[in-house]
């Protein structure tokens, strides 16, 4: 999903809304730990592929802040590496790794990336991504979230590659600015649809208020929305303006917490 109005990571995070998730019941006591897994999704840009490389996830158990807390505790990760983030969309993700935590407060996060990123372009050019200073030492995301013994939680971490993305002016050079958001997997609702024909190479946004959210459907004209408010929702089915074809608009489309609202398939005309 393409966000207009965004959420910083890396000089740009700024988080709303958010994050965990107990995904069943079971019998807790103060002393059992709970269960925080953290996964990455996209939200989708106009390249061939985007590869980010994600080399430690940390969170911090304590109101220590400083980068010297005892609190930080590192979150193991399945495989550290290369992530490309454009087989990441329409609701498909991938868990980066998982940490058990003893009952308390989460205050922060942390990401740090390493040096491999790059984007391709679509003329098959390979172009690294210039990433800020910041990098080495991971950028801080703060939060404060209530984790119960005994409970499993679940982050998303919605990474929205055409925003991260800035090309520095002529110089040939793009800069690595990530946006994300984070959400709750359980937590609000989803939309989901088809968008005909292909040829259309249409673009569809969710907006609700001043909220806009945007989705690249794949090859068979699927979108998805997940992980949005409740509430009402105006589609907008915007296609690619050199195939001729027009924009339609759809209204009234409820969301409700712990669903998936279907869409009829929409048919864009010339």
């Amino acid at each position: 999903m393409k966000r207009l109005s965004s959420i910083a990571l890396m000089g740009l995070f700024v988080l709303g809304g958010i994050f965990l998730w107990s995904s069943c019941e079971k019998t807790s006591s103060t002393s059992s730990p709970s269960h925080l897994e953290v996964y990455l999704t996209d939200d989708p840009a106009g390249y061939q592929a985007v590869w980010i490389d994600i080399q430690q996830v940390w969170v911090n158990t304590s109101s220590d802040t400083s980068d010297n807390s005892s609190g930080w505790v590192q979150v193991p990760l399945f495989r550290p590496g290369l992530y490309n983030l454009l087989s990441l969309r329409n609701g498909t993700d991938t868990i980066l790794g998982a940490v058990d935590l003893p009952a308390g407060t989460i205050s922060q996060m942390r990401l740090v990336l390493g040096d491999s990123n790059s984007v391709v372009l679509d003329d098959g050019t390979v172009v690294n991504l210039t990433t800020p200073s910041a990098q080495q030492s991971g950028l801080k995301l703060n939060l404060h979230e209530t984790l119960t013994a005994g409970v499993p939680y679940a982050l998303e971490l919605d990474f929205d590659a055409a925003r991260s993305i800035v090309q520095a002016g002529n110089s040939g050079k793009y800069l690595l600015k990530p946006v994300i958001r984070a959400f709750a997997r359980a937590t609000g609702g989803a939309i989901d649809g088809y968008v005909l024909p292909d040829s259309a190479k249409a673009q569809v946004w969710a907006i609700q208020n001043t909220d806009t959210l945007g989705a690249l459907p794949d090859s068979t004209g699927y979108y998805k929305f997940w992980g949005i408010a409740a509430g009402s929702y105006q589609l907008v089915f915007v296609p690619d303006s050199t195939t001729g074809y027009q924009d339609t608009t759809l209204t009234g489309i409820q969301v409700s917490d712990g669903q998936v609202t279907h869409v009829d398939t929409v048919w864009l005309h010339r």
